[in-house]
């Protein structure tokens, strides 16, 4: 005799027909528990996100979190995240947040999964293969694409450059390995950046289009070879 299945009812009633019923209900209690599953892991995700709340943030901060979430169209609650670390780190660094944001800016845009041509990588291009030893303290290199992380890590490596050149200009320089001192080149972006945001953190209003940006204001920084030199007289004791 044919099985005909309705709403779990067969016709006629019999062992295959139960069987079926069994399964159905197997499928239907696995699924159910897949569901679950999914759902407790979703939950956990929240603990792995990169954000704040910009309301909890002192008023410069707040103010830096706002204006650069309208200018790179990054959410402000990763930015709010990312302008915390910028001051904290930049205490123990006795380096500027505001310079150290301007580094993000130039650098990745606040695209932390950025890579350039020659390796250097995340939110303040680090060459990691370079600075694979700073990363250990996270994990490992891959901790490359955490944006605090690779922020901490930056900042880091730039306080060294900084260090080793003797000023802020020069130790930008070291940073990018480059010697190009046009309004458009890596150095003039960043002080230019670094200028804006100091004014948008004390309140004042600053466009977000830069009026001076020329054509080759998009331009990424070919090099990052100077990480390298700076690493190397690191390790050696040379400043």
């Amino acid at each position: 005799a044919l099985l005909y299945s309705n709403h779990h009812r067969c016709y006629p009633a019999g062992a295959a027909c139960r069987l079926r019923m069994n399964a159905e209900l197997k499928l239907i209690n696995w699924l159910q528990d897949r569901q679950a599953e999914f759902m407790m892991s979703d939950a956990a995700a929240v603990d792995r996100t990169t954000a704040a709340n910009p309301q909890d943030l002192p008023k410069q901060q707040a103010n830096l979190a706002y204006w650069l979430s309208r200018k790179y169209k990054v959410g402000v609650e990763p930015l709010s995240a990312l302008v915390a670390e910028a001051y904290e780190s930049g205490q123990k660094a006795q380096l500027e947040p505001t310079l150290i944001l301007a580094v993000m800016a130039v650098e990745s845009g606040f695209n932390p999964f950025a890579q350039s041509p020659v390796g250097a990588q995340g939110l303040m291009q680090v060459m990691t293969k370079v600075h694979t030893e700073k990363y250990e303290g996270f994990g490992g290199k891959l901790a490359a694409f955490d944006p605090l992380s690779n922020l901490k890590v930056g900042v880091q490596v730039l306080k060294d450059c900084v260090v080793r050149a003797g000023s802020i200009e020069g130790g930008l320089r070291l940073y990018v390995g480059a010697v190009d001192n046009s309004p458009n080149s890596y150095l003039g972006r960043v002080l230019a950046e670094h200028n804006r945001l100091n004014k948008v953190a004390q309140g004042q209003k600053v466009p977000i289009a830069d009026p001076s940006a020329g054509a080759g204001a998009r331009v990424r920084p070919v090099g990052h070879v100077g990480q390298i030199d700076c690493e190397r007289r690191r390790l050696s004791g040379h400043g």
